[in-house]
């Protein structure tokens, strides 16, 4: 048979939607009533819709070609493998053992069906143990399953702390994500105006890059519903000030509520020992990759209250003894509270799960141990504060703190006569991507960028974004 007789004698279905013959159309038109598909779509106002044929390619009709078309566009990406990085400020690069992604790919998780007990396979165990490494890091009792990411954990955590203190003005001290603060400002959003929380931002000392103590006192009182910081905040910088801020606003009936980055607590004095009443933050650095259009976990924390468990928008995993002496089993608590168990009555939408991700923070938590933790930070500190010496010994190139960061610290460029944009430009021609362009979001610092520098980093990566920065900047 020739080729093309081949072609007409296909029986018309997409190569890829077996249901998608004119025949099968019909029976589906018939069982549901319709008469046409075009009367499916005939609440679609005509001038929404396509007048002319849409002028695509030949469709691919072989799994061979289709699977050598994807990996042509892959390889035309620039991503973490293939290039140096210095980009954080939210996702960072940091190494997963392998085993997190072998015990994500087990078919007992990756296929675990929620609301199903037959599908459980250990995984409310599993859950209850993510919960109870992540309370003993972060010194908190009360854990609850992991939302999209840490700026919905934060949007969360201050609709608790409205809901606990009846108020509705937040303050938000110091530097912050664009990003987080976007999520944030819509979860405090309503369309019913007695929902809405209003957000009052206290910009950061100049001069330190960290709270101005001043300031919060001075927007500090009775109306106020939480505070919220990062410590580390989104410059790197530790704030040294958390226990007053939280002083002061335990004197005006406010909740304090901290960002965090797990990895600095092998190094860090957790925020619950310097007065957090809520601690929320990101699983990525524990052991999710890198990776873009689907959440990488955020957790929310608190003292194990019951007026902090009364608030959770999320699930809460519980352990209790069994009929069987010395057996226990594990399941959900305060279930009806959430979402699912009221719908819009809830306590807030958690939104998609990303609870596969509790799984590999896990077993990343449980390798590394609190010495784990311990020699992670160091290395991170270290690589970090190498890595601002050797950039700021280039001529023109100043680290504008020297010291008090982890991980990310931020290089000024305006001495260069260059921009960062340019810059970042000319490092892609090393494989190389430069730190994050801060001159469009904080334009007060002109050319300046935030690096990025954790435990992958070698000397040898140092040594390399040293001298393409020298070189760049000497054209």
């Amino acid at each position: 048979m020739t080729t093309k007789a081949l072609h007409r004698s296909r029986s018309g279905a997409h190569p890829w939607m077996a249901n998608s013959t004119d025949g099968l159309k019909a029976r589906m038109l018939s069982a549901i009533g319709a008469d046409s598909i075009d009367e499916l779509f005939r609440q679609i106002p005509d001038t929404h819709r396509v007048k002319a044929p849409i002028d695509l390619p030949p469709a691919m009709t072989s799994e061979v070609a289709l699977k050598r078309h994807l990996r042509d566009i892959a390889a035309r990406n620039a991503h973490g493998e293939t290039h140096l990085n210095f980009l954080g400020g939210g996702i960072w690069q940091h190494h997963v053992p392998a085993i997190c992604d072998e015990l994500v790919r087990r078919q007992e998780w990756l296929t675990s069906v929620f609301g199903s007990p037959e599908s459980d396979h250990g995984r409310n165990q599993a859950w209850f143990e993510f919960c109870s490494q992540l309370g003993e890091l972060l010194d908190m009792d009360l854990v609850g399953m992991p939302v999209y990411g840490w700026g919905c954990a934060a949007g969360h955590a201050i609709r608790m702390a409205a809901r606990l203190t009846g108020r509705s003005r937040l303050l938000i001290a110091g530097p912050i994500a664009p990003e987080r603060l976007s999520v944030i400002g819509t979860y405090c959003a309503s369309a019913r105006d007695e929902s809405v929380i209003a957000i009052e931002r206290i910009l950061p000392d100049p001069k330190t890059g960290r709270i101005d103590i001043d300031a919060l006192a001075s927007r500090m009182d009775a109306t106020v519903a939480a505070v919220y910081l990062e410590n580390p905040n989104y410059l790197g910088l530790f704030e040294t000030q958390v226990p007053e801020i939280a002083r002061l606003a335990r004197a005006a009936g406010a909740e304090t509520i901290v960002g965090v980055d797990p990895l600095t607590l092998g190094v860090a004095e957790p925020p619950a020992r310097q007065g957090a009443d809520i601690v929320v933050g990101s699983l990525q650095p524990l052991g999710v990759h890198m990776h873009g259009g689907g959440g990488v976990g955020g957790f929310i924390a608190s003292r194990d209250e019951e007026r902090y468990a009364r608030e959770y928008p999320t699930f809460l995993v519980s352990i209790a003894p069994t009929v069987a002496e010395g057996e226990y089993g594990f399941g959900l608590a305060l279930f009806h509270q959430t979402s699912y168990g009221m719908r819009e009555e809830g306590k807030d939408w958690t939104g998609n799960s990303t609870y596969l991700w509790t799984i590999a923070a896990a077993a990343f938590m449980a390798l590394l141990g609190p010495q784990g933790f311990q020699a992670m930070g160091r290395r991170i500190l270290a690589n970090a504060h190498r890595a601002a010496e050797k950039l700021a010994a280039i001529q023109g190139v100043r680290v504008i703190h020297q010291g008090g960061f982890f991980k990310e610290f931020l290089v000024d460029f305006n001495a260069t006569g260059k921009t960062v944009a340019e810059i970042n430009r000319a490092l892609l021609g090393h494989r190389i991507f430069g730190g994050i362009d801060l001159s469009a979001e904080q334009p007060s610092l002109g050319q300046t960028a935030l690096y990025c520098v954790t435990e992958v980093h070698t000397d040898e990566d140092i040594d390399r974004i040293a001298q393409a920065l020298t070189e760049v900047l000497a054209r």
